[in-house]
């Protein structure tokens, strides 16, 4: 069968670009945190994943120097989210583009609930948090070392929070949860419902 095929660097060709089709649909980075000043901030990353058992480690990457890079390095810390789809219009109202002073909580209309371990507030409605410390703040660069303005923040879990209706004979129910992800194009989410369940276990 006949192929597109394109090279990055050289742009490709299409009326948007694949690539965030392709790699997806991604989980999102509701991430919580707040400055050295104690002020909050909320916003979503799409670029985000686990990349750990033991310890738990999770991960988002920021394209562009924003409020949440800063205030992670100011204060080593920060709160994951899930972004479910009775959420979705607050996800996407806590992605705006506003000054640093505005709290994306207020904007979005959430409630910002006290943390065990960490500074960052969780939000209230979301029905699991992960509470983390950052282990590792990195900024990316291409195959020629050049620095790209982008931060991959990694963090380990230190306390997690779950809705008790989530977890069904003591196993979370991802579906129930009803996580939205990030797809391609420039509006596209998808979400997760017991439809799209199969099981297959890996060979012994």
């Amino acid at each position: 069968m006949d192929t597109h095929y394109y090279e990055p660097r050289t742009g490709h060709g299409l009326r948007h670009d694949p690539f965030n089709a392709i790699v997806g649909p991604r989980p999102i980075g509701w991430i919580s945190t707040c400055g050295a000043s104690g002020r909050n901030n909320l916003a979503p990353y799409s670029f985000f994943n686990a990349f750990n058992y033991v310890p738990p480690i999770i991960g988002f990457s920021s394209v562009g120097y924003k409020d949440t890079v800063r205030n992670v390095e100011e204060t080593g810390e920060f709160v994951w989210n899930l972004a479910t789809r009775p959420l979705a219009d607050a996800v996407n109202a806590s992605c705006a583009a506003v000054a640093p002073e505005v709290s994306e909580f207020d904007l979005a209309g959430l409630t910002p609930v006290g943390s065990r371990l960490v500074r960052p507030p969780r939000v209230g409605e979301s029905p699991v948090s992960f509470e983390c410390k950052v282990t590792q703040i990195t900024q990316l660069q291409g195959i020629d070392g050049v620095k790209v303005p982008t931060w991959l923040v990694l963090g380990e879990v230190l306390a997690v929070h779950i809705r008790q209706d989530l977890l069904v004979d003591g196993v979370y129910d991802t579906a129930k949860a009803e996580p939205i992800l990030r797809g391609g194009g420039p509006a596209d989410y998808f979400r997760i419902g017991p439809e799209q369940l199969f099981r297959m276990h890996r060979p012994r």
